[in-house]
């Protein structure tokens, strides 16, 4: 599988999000998807620390799976959110305390790409930089990043990191698919102009990109929309996206290729991104993953899907 870099990185542009590990899936359900995506050249996971159930799960169930392939993967984690009342936030003695909580769970002795989960407004971000270089110079971390943040958030961090001589974020992560393009037109714009990789979330749009859903079709009661409240049902499922999904599957369809080839093609259309985290829950869906990324569309290709999302969004 072919990679793209992250600062120093190189990563598969395929990833696997392990927010479903240790919680969803157990440590044997854990292992064979890891084995799948080493087995289709996917050597980039991306976990956090409070990610399962109970919270730190996700890290302690991968770390001895990806212990013996530690070599061969990208492996990213990510610290910030609420643990408990004294685990939490961005303060420099946290961000110490959260990195050596990690390697130890993750049972490695470097963290490739460790991130800042969200911003913490009640701490300098220069604060979080210096703590974070100091781990860097230790060679406990390779790359250091962001997640939910806004434009104006990332901009000061670059401010920042220039005006105090810290490392500074090689990418950060938000949302953004087929379908939720928008509201991060500003943060990639700024990605764009400050050379910060972008790292996008929920690719498949909560599986309604998988091309499993269709128009007067109930939505299946497995997977992720399925397990979803009515309201937020919905809300994914609503006239106007299933309509562009219809339209978008006729494009992908008349030109060989499925509407998963297409979801996952299309980001990977964008310079910015180098690659794409989706989570899986089998090795299945890994391997679906994985094949769609081959589809490499071409810019007249992009032109035209880009054309289709506009004529979609204002019918």
């Amino acid at each position: 599988m072919r990679t793209r870099s992250i600062g120093s990185l190189q990563v598969t542009v395929v990833g696997i999000g392990c927010n479903n590990f240790g919680r969803q899936l157990d440590a044997d359900a854990t292992r064979e998807i890891v084995h799948a995506a080493l087995d289709h050249g996917i050597a980039f996971f991306d976990t956090a620390d409070s990610y399962g159930d109970p919270k730190t799960m996700s890290e302690t169930v991968l770390g001895p799976i990806l212990k013996p392939h530690r070599d061969r993967i990208v492996l990213a984690t990510k610290f910030g959110r609420v643990i408990d009342e004294t685990r939490r936030g961005a303060k420099a003695s946290y961000v110490r305390a959260a990195t050596e909580a990690s390697l130890k769970r993750l049972q490695t002795d470097y963290i490739d790409l460790m991130q800042l989960h969200i911003p913490d407004p009640t701490t300098p971000i220069e604060e979080t930089l210096g703590a974070l270089g100091e781990l860097i110079k230790e060679g406990k971390i390779r790359e250091i990043g962001g997640s939910n943040f806004t434009a104006p958030e990332l901009r000061e961090m670059s401010d920042a990191a220039k005006a105090h001589g810290t490392p500074r974020f090689v990418s950060t992560q938000a949302e953004f698919s087929l379908l939720h393009r928008e509201p991060v037109a500003d943060l990639i714009a700024e990605c764009v102009r400050s050379d910060i990789r972008f790292l996008p979330f929920r690719p498949l749009f909560n599986g309604l990109l998988t091309g499993k859903y269709r128009p007067g079709a109930p939505p299946p009661t497995e997977g992720r929309i399925g397990a979803k409240s009515a309201q937020a049902q919905a809300k994914i499922l609503s006239t106007s996206n299933l309509a562009t999904v219809a339209a978008l599957t006729e494009y992908a369809e008349a030109r060989g290729h499925t509407m998963l080839e297409l979801a996952i093609g299309w980001v990977l259309g964008h310079d910015f991104v180098p690659s794409v985290i989706a989570g899986v829950s089998s090795p299945r869906q890994v391997a679906s993953n994985a094949a769609a990324a081959a589809w490499e569309l071409t810019s007249s290709e992009m032109a035209e899907v880009g054309e289709l999302l506009e004529a979609n969004a204002c019918a």
